[in-house]
C-alpha cells in the first residue's frame, strides 16, 4: 500500500496544529514554512481535511487553521483518509475470469486466496491507523528526550500563530 506524500504532511500539520493554544490558529503558509513544503500543495492537503472535519479555518486576524476536534478524537485513517480518500487500496478485477483458462463465473463464487489476503491486511493497516490518535503521538513524543525543541517550537508558535 502506498500512500501520497500528502499524508505525511497532513498528518505533521495535524500534529503541529495540536500543540496551539486555545483559540489560536495558524495560516497555512505558516505550517507549510514550518515543514518547508510548498504553500499550495500543502493549501491542497488542509482543504481536504477541513471537508473531512479535521480542520476548521477562519479568516481575520486571529484565523488560520486549528483542530476541529480535541487530538484523542483524531486519528490517523481520518487524516490518511481525507488526504487519499478512503478506497480500498487493493481492487479485485476477477482477472482469474480472463485469458485462454478463464474460469466461468460460477466457479468464483468465493473470494479467492489472492484478494481474500490483501484485503486482510489491508484491514489490519486500517484497524491500526485508527487506532492512534495525535493525541497518542504527543504522548510518545512527550517521554522523549528534548534536545530544546519544545522550546522552539512554543518560540515559533508565538511568532507564527494568531489569536
Amino acid at each position: 500500500m502506498r500512500m501520497g506524500e500528502g499524508v505525511e504532511w497532513a498528518a505533521h500539520a495535524c500534529l503541529l496544529l495540536s500543540a496551539l493554544p486555545e483559540g489560536a490558529g495558524l495560516p497555512a503558509a505558516a505550517i507549510a514554512a514550518y515543514h518547508d513544503v510548498p504553500p499550495a500543495y500543502l493549501a491542497k492537503h488542509m482543504q481536504a481535511l477541513a471537508r473531512a472535519g479535521i480542520v476548521t479555518s477562519a479568516r481575520g486576524a486571529s484565523g488560520g487553521y486549528r483542530l476541529a476536534r480535541a487530538p484523542e478524537d483524531i486519528n490517523l485513517l481520518q487524516v490518511a483518509d481525507a488526504v487519499d480518500g478512503g478506497e480500498p487500496a487493493f481492487r479485485c478485477t476477477e482477472i482469474r475470469q480472463r485469458g485462454p483458462c478463464a474460469a466461468k463465473p460460477e466457479e468464483c463464487t468465493k473470494t479467492c486466496g489472492i484478494a481474500a489476503a490483501f484485503w486482510a491486511a489491508e484491514r489490519v493497516y486500517r484497524r491500526e491507523l485508527k487506532g492512534v490518535s495525535l493525541a497518542d503521538i504527543r504522548a510518545t513524543l512527550a517521554g522523549k528526550p528534548d534536545s530544546g525543541k519544545m522550546g522552539r517550537l512554543r518560540a515559533w508558535l508565538e511568532a507564527n500563530a494568531n489569536g
